[in-house]
């Protein structure tokens, strides 16, 4: 029986065209591809909860900044990602693709917007996340650099300029670091926590969440990133390896959190939700196994993956918090 997935879809250039303010804003809000926000707002969320924990208060202009730079690094990047694709001429072979979850936002390919104006709207959102940056900078201190330097870089890097990680396969180890490890510990050091050995392991979980998404929507890319020179991890290990890896990064991020409660750093409950949530990822390594030939699967897995990632980020940072209210628990 058909079914909405049997064949790629694209977005629709009519519902995208007009020069009012708001057809302008439309068009330019979906071409950062906003359903993948939650990767960068969340870590945010968690490491504010961990500074909160740490120091017993919140520093909400600190947040507020640090989410807004956070998510426009996010959008500048997923926009000029689909520059150096079409430059490369991997999102253009791509027939495989799972539209709007895999094949980047397809907005130069049908010609929403060209390759110049995708570049600048990248820049731009970068230019935004710099103005946050300095504001860090001036009221919280030069560490800042640290985190918002890394990650424009590790953003960037991941597929323009000569070492395009991604094509070496180091792409989800960047976007690990980027939208796990550095939101989370900064945010947590924004609000005064120390950047310590208990932190870093708490980022762990979000990090390995975040990879996971990463490398489940390679799978539909496979051939076309093959094709051109794009040897993402999927391209390199095949399904099976890729469905084996995937399940393995879930299972690590479930062991990290039993490891902090039975230190104590989280309630003994901790685990429970993210145990929960393995039965979900199995479901999902299986269908990594048979890729795009099961279209309705294949997207199941990438949705369910991404809700794994959310539903595990709150949870930690309600479990923080709980620690905080009541650490007698």
């Amino acid at each position: 029986m058909p079914t909405e997935y049997d064949r790629p879809a694209d977005p629709i250039a009519a519902d995208f065209s007009g020069e009012s303010p708001g057809r302008i804003a439309k068009r330019l809000f979906h071409a950062t591809r906003p359903k993948f926000f939650p990767a960068s707002v969340l870590p945010v969320i968690t490491g504010t909860a961990w500074g909160v924990f740490s120091v017993g208060q919140m520093d909400a202009i600190a947040f507020f900044l640090a989410l807004l730079a956070t998510v426009c690094v996010h959008a500048g990047c997923n926009v000029l990602n689909d520059v150096g694709d079409e430059v490369v001429g991997t999102d253009r072979v791509n027939d495989k693709r799972i539209y709007p979850y895999t094949g980047g936002s397809r907005f130069i390919q049908t010609g929403i917007l060209d390759s110049n104006g995708m570049a600048r709207l990248g820049v731009s959102l970068l230019g935004v996340a710099t103005v946050c940056g300095v504001i860090l900078l001036l009221t919280k201190g030069p560490l800042i650099l640290l985190f918002g330097l890394t990650g424009i870089a590790l953003g960037v890097l991941y597929s323009l300029g000569p070492a395009r990680l991604s094509a070496l396969g180091l792409g989800e180890s960047a976007v690990a670091v980027a939208f796990g490890v550095l939101p989370i510990s900064g945010a947590a050091w924004l609000q005064g926590a120390v950047i310590d050995a208990d932190l870093l392991l708490f980022s762990v979980p979000v990090s390995a969440w975040v990879a996971a998404i990463l490398l489940i929507n390679e799978v539909p890319d496979i051939d076309a990133d093959g094709a051109t020179g794009k040897r993402t991890l999927p391209v390199r290990l095949g399904l099976s390896g890729t469905a084996r890896l995937y399940l393995s990064i879930q299972l690590a991020a479930v062991a990290v959190i039993t490891i902090l409660a039975l230190m104590g750093t989280l309630p003994m409950l901790a685990p429970a939700l993210p145990a929960g949530l393995l039965v979900i990822a199995w479901s999902a390594s299986r269908a990594i196994q048979n890729g795009v030939s099961d279209r309705d699967g294949m997207t199941r897995a990438i949705e369910a993956t991404l809700a794994i990632h959310a539903l595990g980020a709150l949870w930690l940072a309600a479990c923080v918090l709980f620690a905080y209210w009541w650490p007698a628990a």
